[in-house]
């Protein structure tokens, strides 16, 4: 491995694997139609999935840059049913207030389509629950250490791990119940760390039914400068 003192710091050489047009078309073809079969699912099979799968999902989740490379990011692999059903109570509880008095008609006029309400069995039926907290500051050798771009770090991060949990042949639903503050308590994490995303993983059940919606196009969501 080559190396170079840069700044004071230890850098190791960079090095990319190189493809022609012809293999960069076909690899990012390939992907994208990969990530367009992705759909939220909210219907789950209670079959087990090996841990080092879900493991191995969150390594790759923890490759996403982070500002200053601080990693601000905790995630919880959830698998004990009594702590399942506690989040399920948890998220109900809060969703239940959302849907009756805190969400606009238009909100929920606009969720319609996706036959969603506030209760949520996939919390309890899905066999892991990954839940990602983010860390608004550290701790390095026992002092508090500035995190820098925590949100989008750590909204990178679950991106990739939504993308790693599909392409493992998985299903996952991204839930935000609002407030989230219960899954800390749950959970017993300390201070520094915020609730920042719920996902329920698994099999999707044999028969399961998703909205028929499309996403936009190309054209919709590109806006070229040449």
């Amino acid at each position: 491995m080559e190396k170079k003192n840069i700044g004071g710091f230890s850098h190791i050489r960079y090095r990319s694997e190189q493809l022609n047009e012809q293999e960069m078309e076909k690899v990012s073809h390939e992907f994208f139609q990969k990530m367009n079969t992705r759909r939220t699912v909210r219907e789950f099979d209670t079959k087990p999935i090996p841990e080092q799968i879900l493991e191995t999902i969150i390594k790759s989740a923890g490759t996403a840059p982070s500002g200053a490379h601080k990693q601000p990011w905790t995630f919880c692999l959830v698998s004990d049913p009594i702590l399942k059903k506690q989040i399920r109570e948890g998220a109900e509880e809060e969703e239940k207030i959302s849907y009756s008095a805190r969400m606009s008609e238009e909100w929920k006029n606009d969720l319609k389509p996706l036959a969603t309400d506030w209760q949520k069995p996939f919390l309890e039926d899905a066999p892991y629950l990954i839940v990602v907290f983010k860390q608004v500051y550290g701790w390095e050798q026992g002092q508090k250490a500035q995190h820098y771009y925590v949100n989008e770090s750590v909204g990178i991060a679950c991106g990739m791990l939504i993308t790693a949990i599909h392409l493992a042949g998985l299903a996952t639903v991204t839930h935000t119940p609002s407030p989230m503050n219960f899954l800390g308590k749950i959970l017993n994490r300390p201070e520094n760390e915020r609730p920042y995303l719920l996902l329920p993983v698994g099999y999707p059940k044999e028969e399961t039914y998703v909205p028929d919606i499309t996403r936009k196009s190309i054209d919709e969501i590109l806006v070229r400068y040449s």
